[in-house]
This record gives C-alpha cells, structure tokens and sequence, in this order.
C-alpha cells in the first residue's frame, strides 16, 4: 500500500536550488510527488534535481529568471510540457537580500527586482496555474512562502513590502479560486540560513536570544510544515491563512531589553 501524501501530484516549485525551497521540493519528492525545480539558470539547480534523481525520486530543473517580464508564464508552460500540468504550486524564489539595504539606501533597481520576482511572478504563475488547473479540473493547492517581515516593520523596506504583498495575494487568490476547489496558503519562516538569508549578517547570538526556541531553524523544519498544508490529509479544508513556523521570534518584542 503507497502510504506517500502527494503520490499523485505534481509540483513545481521555485526557488529550488537552495534554502527553504530546496528543501521543500525535497520533500515533496519524497512524498511521491513528481517534482519540477525552478531557480536562475545554472549549475546549482541542476545538482538539486540530479541528487534528488540519484535518491530515486522524480525531479527535473527548468531554470528561470523571474525577474523577467515573460519568463512566469514561460516557466508555467515549460513545466507543464515537462511534467504535466502542476497539481501543486510553491512559490518560494526570492532575490538575496542584505541588511544595508535599509529604508534610505536600498536602490531602485534592488526594489523593483524583489517586486517582480517575489510579487509580480508569484502572482502571474498563480493565475495561470489556477487557470489550468479549472481547465482540468484539478483541486490544486498552492502555497507562498512569505515571511516575518509581512507583519511588522524589520528592515528591508523591499523585502517586506513584497511579502506582505503575498499574503493578500494569497488571500485573494483563495476567494477566487476556493469554489473550483484550489487552496491558496502561505508559510512564514522565521531565521532559516540559506538561500537569500544571510543569517551571519543578521547577527546569529542575537537571533537565537530573540528566539523563544533558542535556535535557528532549517529547511527541513520549514518543509514539514509545508507538506502538512499541501496535503489533504492534513489540511483538506485550510485555505486563505498564514501559518507562522519562526520557533517564536516573533514573540519576541523589541522594545523590550534581551534577558542577561
């Protein structure tokens, strides 16, 4: 008997040559699902999908730059011409971000990337995945990886005005979509190293003492979460919320002096 959660599905996820969406698209993999990475072209996607191959799971890479106008509706339809028409959505692409680029100094071309890449393709891949999926009749699941930075005010001025743009998106798309039987949700991490966070940079000893867990988290911590909202057997009637998976930095208050 296949006991896999997602056996039947597949998933394009972008962002997946590193980080937390490396590490979900592994575990979506592992769950059975048929998997297409996503990432800029290059090598580094490539050895994801070929180390996932080399474990005996289904995984292909399609390199994309979703800075660029064409390339969300382009990724969509490579995917589909790949794999079949996907099941399942995660957008988790994001540029690297630096704790300089405050208020004051982030530049104009740095803010317009992150709006394209985060913003603008998240929602062009998810409107035209949700399309193809009615066409099919497909009760697809979508999910976002967003951030702390969507709530309250960090830094980063581009980063979070992005994130806190997904999580309406999400919200709308899951009104929109709902009645054809799509879910739209989204997963905000807290200090995860890898990908486009630079955890060295933000000052590690201080993250782990605003942190109620007392550490950093990982990928994989991240990728159980999603796999319990992109599967039904968990989360068949969870749609349109944020699920915070941050080991309580966010309880943190900053105002407040650290404990000694």
């Amino acid at each position: 008997m296949n006991t896999a959660l997602l056996s039947d599905d597949v998933a394009l996820v972008t962002g997946a040559a590193s980080g937390i969406g490396r590490g979900i698209a592994a575990a979506l993999a592992r769950e059975g699902a048929r998997v297409v990475l996503s990432d800029l072209p290059g090598p580094a996607g490539e050895a994801v999908a070929a180390d996932l191959l080399a474990q005996r799971l289904d995984a292909k890479f399609i390199g994309a730059d979703l800075s660029k106008a064409e390339a969300a509706e382009r990724l969509l339809h490579d995917a589909i011409e790949a794999a079949g028409c996907p099941s399942i959505l995660v957008h988790a692409a994001s540029p690297r971000r630096f704790e300089r680029d405050h208020v004051a100094a982030v530049e104009l071309t740095t803010w317009d990337e992150m709006i394209a890449v985060n913003l603008r393709s998240g929602f062009v891949l998810a409107r035209a995945a949700a399309q193809e999926m009615c066409a099919r009749n497909i009760k697809g699941r979508m999910l976002f990886v967003t951030s702390l930075h969507a709530h309250s005010p960090r830094n980063l001025p581009h980063y979070s005005a992005s994130k806190a743009g997904q999580t309406m998106l999400v919200q709308e798309l899951a009104r929109a979509f709902g009645p054809r039987g799509i879910r739209v949700n989204a997963i905000a991490p807290g200090a995860v190293p890898g990908g486009g966070f630079d955890a060295k940079a933000a000052g590690v000893d201080r993250l782990v003492r605003c942190t109620s867990l007392r550490r950093l988290g990982t990928p994989e911590e991240i990728a159980g979460m999603a796999v319990a909202l992109l599967a039904d057997r968990f989360s068949a009637y969870v749609t349109g919320t944020t699920v915070v998976v941050d080991g309580g930095l966010a309880l943190h208050n900053w105002i407040e002096p650290l404990d000694p």
